[in-house]
């Protein structure tokens, strides 16, 4: 209430503050006028008067008398202030009059400064004058006090006025702003229309209609409100509960008063990136909807359970009063559909599950850390598969074994299969690369999730070996396979990067394949780099000594981007997908990749847009002048095909 008077009297203040300037200002300007006018008509008669003086001393050229007689003369038709009559032969005929200088002078010289002097030859005589100005004061001042005064009182009036209706407008304002300040109270009182008449009596009838149409207002809100409030508890995409409503679901088990008995499924789509990649971000979402289809399927006969969405691609289900054993008919319906859908869509698989049982009085970190263990076992056996664990046997790190034991697999058999997805050059003299895609599968053949298999590599600190099979691979199936042409980017850890023992191992294994070296880039992501510039800059010089190039992706998400490249000087950048993604629409992208493109310029870095999905996108990206292009329109990822199975094909 207090604010609301207080910015009401606010208005109030400067209303009549800045009418009350106003009327200064106008009146100071009519009080400056007058005198301004009054002083322009002074001037006028006393230039006149002088001029009228000029014309009659030419009467008297001849005069070589006396000059007291000329001035008793010229005394009849004017005032003189100075009058000094020099004779050039006879200095006895000399008369002065006045001073030239007024010692002490009078209020209307003051106001009306004027000088009306005059020096004439007569016939033997020199005669300098000056005219008395004070004959102009006598009414002059007078008149003006009168004018100013006149105005003053006008002034004094209409501010008196306006203080009066001011005041009663205040009041009148003040009771509209209580008014309103109780309706929220629900305090409806009766309008006082006396209050607000005149210019204030809208108000009365907008107050009025407020305060019969606010509880249909208020229940239409509160209808609302209930909507967006499952709005916000409530995934758009897959209609599942959110995180919020999962940790809420979790302290609830937590709840020793409140029997609870039943199992907690966490499910992993770990194809979403890949999918975005491939085939865009609309599919991406179209791949999650399909998961949550197969969900609600499997789900029909368990129909006491409550789904959640807890990251982009992670969804938490709870299905209540089940017991653990009973759990596998759901896993293996789940299954299957999740199989069905990978034949669909023909990917290498689609999510993963953990099961875990869960009651009453359960610790919510303890069920999570359960589960989190499941997945990352289940992820290891295979596409689409389950694991079901109980408890964790006094062994934490029970699923990380399985993933150190998937990772050393890896790199014993050295299973990696690549996908190729070409970049388009913008200009036909750019020369640009195809970036390949690495995948790793099991003993089984079967694909692991790429993206948790560098995590659980990088955990392990098995990053390094991961990386050199990369290398030695793409070296292999380069130098094996002469149908493959042009220049191919790998990607690398910045782990691996700054690692001297691994840089001088990739400049010893270059240097021995100078033909195959000058056609490989090593890709390395811009956030990791620039957490060690010196060692970022060390492997850029070693790369480029040994004959091949540096292209950082997912460039521009650091706040050293320019100042990183700018030092380090790799010969690619691949900006982040975010700022390819809606840039027709986007004027903020549009202005920083067009800045990164004229500073790439400079420093002869070639520029590179990724996750392009869509031709308006392509066609900004294009003017923007970027060096090149990749993405779902521009072109998907294909499976390298080694030259024995390309040969069977043709045959």
């Amino acid at each position: 209430m207090a604010d609301l008077n207080a910015s009401q009297n606010g208005i109030d203040m400067g209303i009549s503050r800045s009418y009350q300037i106003f009327l200064f200002v106008l009146f100071f300007g009519l009080a400056a006028g007058a005198y301004l006018f009054k002083r322009d008509e002074i001037t006028q008669n006393a230039h006149a008067d002088l001029a009228r003086y000029k014309t009659t001393i030419n009467e008297y050229k001849s005069w070589a008398d006396h000059g007291s007689p000329l001035y008793d003369k010229l005394t009849d038709e004017f005032s003189f202030q100075f009058f000094q009559y020099i004779h050039v032969e006879d200095g006895t005929l000399n008369f002065t009059h006045g001073a030239l200088i007024n010692s002490e002078p009078s209020l209307f010289s003051k106001l009306f400064p004027l000088t009306l002097s005059n020096s004439v030859e007569l016939e033997n005589a020199r005669l300098q004058v000056k005219l008395d100005c004070e004959i102009y004061g006598k009414n002059a001042i007078e008149d003006l006090a009168i004018q100013i005064g006149v105005i003053g009182v006008i002034y004094l009036f209409l501010a008196i006025v306006f203080g009066v209706l001011s005041l009663k407008h205040r009041k009148a304002i003040r009771y509209a702003a209580d008014y309103i300040h109780s309706i929220p109270e629900f305090s409806f009182q009766a309008i006082q229309a006396s209050k607000l008449n005149g210019e204030l009596r809208p108000v009365t009838t907008a107050l009025t209609e407020c305060r019969t149409q606010l509880k249909a207002k208020l229940d239409e809100i509160t209808h609302e409100n209930e909507k967006l409030t499952r709005v916000v508890f409530q995934d758009p995409v897959t209609g599942f509960g959110t995180r919020v409503r999962f940790t809420e679901k979790l302290e609830s088990i937590s709840n020793i008063d409140k029997e609870a008995i039943g199992v907690m499924a966490t499910i992993k789509a770990t194809e979403l990136n890949q999918i975005n990649q491939l085939y865009g971000r609309n599919s991406g979402d179209d791949y999650l909807v399909k998961v949550v289809s197969c969900i609600r399927k499997a789900l029909e006969h368990f129909p006491d359970s409550d789904c959640y969405r807890v990251s982009s691609s992670d969804f938490v289900i709870f299905i209540h009063g089940l017991a653990l054993k009973e759990a596998t008919r759901f896993l293996d319906q789940l299954k299957v559909l999740f199989d069905e859908y990978q034949g669909q869509i023909k990917s290498d698989s689609i999510a993963y599950t953990g099961l875990v049982p869960f009651k009453s009085g359960d610790d919510p970190v303890h069920i999570l850390s359960l589960a989190e263990t499941a997945i990352g076992i289940a992820q290891t056996l295979g596409p689409n598969s389950f694991h079901v664990l109980e408890k964790l046997n006094g062994d934490n790190l029970f699923g990380d074994d399985g993933w150190r034991i998937a990772i050393e697999d890896i790199i014993k058999r050295q299973a990696i299969k690549f996908y190729h997805q070409p970049i388009q050059p913008c200009q036909s003299e750019v020369k640009l690369y195809n970036e390949l895609l690495s995948r790793f599968y099991n003993s089984e053949g079967k694909f692991l999730p790429t993206a948790t298999v560098i995590a659980m590599a990088e955990r392990h600190g098995a990053i390094t070996e991961i990386d050199k099979i990369v290398i030695l691979n793409t070296i292999r199936m380069l130098h094996e396979s002469p149908h493959l042409t042009g220049v191919f980017g790998v990607n690398i850890s910045t782990v691996s990067a700054h690692q001297e023992a691994f840089v001088a191992w990739l400049t010893d294994i270059l240097t021995k394949q100078q033909a195959i070296a000058s056609r490989i880039v090593f890709e390395v992501n811009e956030a990791g780099m620039q957490g060690n510039i010196i060692g970022s800059y060390n492997f850029v010089r070693a790369v480029h000594r040994a004959g091949s190039r540096v292209s950082v992706e997912r460039f521009g998400m650091g706040f050293a981007s320019f100042k990183f490249f700018r030092e380090v000087r790799p010969d690619y950048i691949k900006l982040d997908g975010s700022y390819s993604e809606s840039i027709d629409q986007d004027t903020n992208n549009k202005f920083f990749v067009r800045m990164i493109v004229d500073i790439a310029r400079r420093l002869n870095i070639q520029v590179i847009a990724t996750s392009v999905e869509r031709q308006e996108e392509k066609l900004v990206l294009e003017k923007l002048l970027v060096d090149g292009l990749q993405g779902y329109y521009v072109a998907q990822p294909q499976a390298i095909v080694p030259i024995s199975k390309k040969a069977e094909k043709q045959s």
